[in-house]
């Protein structure tokens, strides 16, 4: 992909909506580390930057979308209630917010979402609906219920107000570290994705926003492939939380991840292991799978460029203590031998 020098513009986003995003963020979460990591760093060429997502009281960085976008809902729709799909952590992120405002939250997810999400999303007090094989049959359920009971949707991605929430996240990396030359983050409905490199390229136009996913279903990676939006089997995979489609009818998200990202990268389930012990290791944090994708695209060395300053963004820490604990055995096994 061509390396972008100036900001592509997306309907309906703007730099203005990430700055007006943060004034509502911040009534329900704070800011989050943006740290220099001395063993990434170590591991590479560049000066290596994680942005802890994982400090937020949920544990993952969805909290913010899910802010914006409840506390722009009108109060009718705020007492109507609202309904999510998800892989986990959206629907703990809108449970969470529903939570904290007084609003009735009921999350749509698949068999296929740990324990430990589906665990944290009833204590957050949310009524929980698990539907079909995959995210896309739990999207399709959660429609229903706003039809028949007039429910608000909260898109886990393709929503303008999500978009600029998460961007909410490249504003304070670009603040932190203002010579950043490179960003990755984890890719997978693109929400994300969109946000931070709006807000990045924003600041400056020059700057590689590098998407990684799991070499299992990575549905963006092969719609920007194909040109168009593609459905994929879902398939097992340790970052879980970018499992899902993008939906043929994508607003947002596709766009967005067309025109910003400079390369899109893939890691094996592998790399996604050893990067979550590398994590536990050398930094003492537990992180999900999806958060430790942008760790091994840069331990794996799977950046096309060398660049001065890095940054990556650590999504999320909501995994099942049994998968740590075997990833975290085998880590320190490889460096005993």
């Amino acid at each position: 992909m061509n390396k972008v020098q100036y900001v592509p513009q997306v309907e309906g986003l703007s730099l203005q909506n990430v700055f007006e995003a943060r004034k509502k963020v911040y009534q329900i979460v704070k800011p989050t580390p943006f740290i220099h990591s001395i063993p990434l760093s170590e591991h590479s060429s560049s000066s290596i930057f994680i942005k802890l997502e994982n400090f937020h009281e949920i544990g993952a960085f969805k909290v913010r979308g899910a802010a914006n976008k409840i506390l722009n809902l009108s109060n009718e729709e705020k007492k109507r209630g609202v309904a999510t799909f998800s892989t986990g952590n959206h629907g703990l992120a809108v449970a969470y917010v529903a939570k904290k405002l007084g609003i009735e939250a009921t999350v749509c997810i698949s068999p296929r979402v740990p324990k430990a999400k589906v665990d944290a999303i009833r204590r957050a007090g949310a009524k929980i609906e698990i539907v079909g094989n995959s995210q896309d049959d739990a999207e399709k359920y959660c429609y229903e219920l706003e039809e028949k009971h007039g429910l608000t949707v909260i898109k886990p991605f393709d929503d303008a107000d999500i978009i600029s929430g998460q961007g909410t996240i490249g504003l304070e990396m670009a603040e932190e570290v203002p010579d950043l030359e490179a960003v990755v983050v984890p890719l997978s409905g693109g929400g994300l994705f969109a946000g931070v490199a709006l807000a990045l390229k924003s600041y400056n136009p020059s700057i590689q926003v590098i998407g990684v996913s799991m070499e299992r279903s990575p549905v963006m990676y092969e719609s920007i492939k194909a040109g168009k939006p593609v459905v994929l089997e879902e398939q097992p995979t340790l970052a879980d939380s970018l499992l899902g489609g993008i939906g043929l009818n994508n607003e947002y998200t596709f766009e967005c991840v067309k025109q910003y990202a400079d390369d899109l990268v893939l890691v094996s389930e592998e790399e996604i292991a050893e990067a979550m012990g590398f994590m536990a290791g050398e930094h003492r944090m537990i992180v999900e799978g999806a958060a430790a994708t942008g760790v091994a695209a840069i331990l794996t060395k799977r950046l096309k460029s060398e660049f001065a300053k890095i940054g990556t963004i650590i999504t999320g820490n909501n995994v099942d203590l049994s998968v740590i604990s075997k990833i975290m055995q085998d880590y320190e096994f490889q460096r005993q031998k």
